[in-house]
């Protein structure tokens, strides 16, 4: 009988620890299954209507030049935070509002960006921000339009458009949130923000490249 006993209870804990090594095993698995059969979808009126927040982990923001007819010089901002106001009637009802920290800004190469930063360009010390803020939507396709705003650096502000596509809405299959979707380019001309310096050497048309996930939060709801 003990020896009965002994053997249950050794089939018992075999049981168990198969159980956990399946569960172990299937933890990570079902991630990916949610991840790779995640879909979005366009429809504008399935978003629902609220503050989303930029996503702090999905997003990037460039700027690129000419530099001395050899190629564009790209950079990237490291930070930046943002609100997608979504309102009924889709992207041309709803705005948008970006903060970019200027002094994130990475070239690759340590001593341009301190000339960047420096007075003679961003000078952020005393312009920490670039800022766009926009004021309508023209609407070129279903899911696409011209994004107009007004952009600010160095503490001057001008007009500028931006050609943006709306990818899509979902719930995040990670994290459960509502989660939309944007790609954005445009240019501007980067002496009318005083941001003259080293023409004909660097070019003065600045093109912009954005792509950006928005999500909704409950603390941004809560606001």
């Amino acid at each position: 009988m003990k020896k009965h006993r002994t053997a249950s209870a050794g089939a018992a804990r075999a049981v168990l620890l198969a159980a956990i090594a399946v569960g172990t095993v299937c933890l990570p698995a079902c991630t990916p299954l949610r991840v790779v059969t995640h879909t979005v979808a366009t429809d504008e009126a399935r978003v629902p209507p609220g503050s989303y927040a930029l996503d702090a982990h999905h997003w990037s923001i460039t700027f690129d030049v000419d530099h001395l007819k050899y190629s564009r010089f790209t950079m990237r901002f490291d930070r930046a935070q943002g609100t997608l106001d979504w309102r009924p009637g889709g992207l041309d009802a709803s705005t948008v509002d970006i903060s970019i920290d200027a002094s994130s800004v990475d070239t690759n190469v340590p001593l341009l960006d301190k000339l960047v930063k420096g007075p003679d360009m961003f000078d952020t010390a005393n312009h920490p921000a670039i800022r766009f803020v926009s004021t309508r939507v023209i609407r070129t396709g279903n899911s696409e339009g011209r994004l107009e705003g007004d952009l600010t650096i160095r503490g001057i502000t001008r007009p500028v458009t931006l050609d943006m596509k709306f990818n899509g809405y979902g719930v995040d299959p990670l994290t459960k949130e509502d989660k939309l979707g944007f790609s954005a380019q445009g240019h501007f001309g980067r002496s009318q923000f005083g941001l003259g310096t080293w023409y004909p050497a660097v070019g003065d048309d600045v093109r912009v490249r954005i792509e950006a996930e928005f999500a909704r939060h409950a603390d941004v709801e809560a606001r």
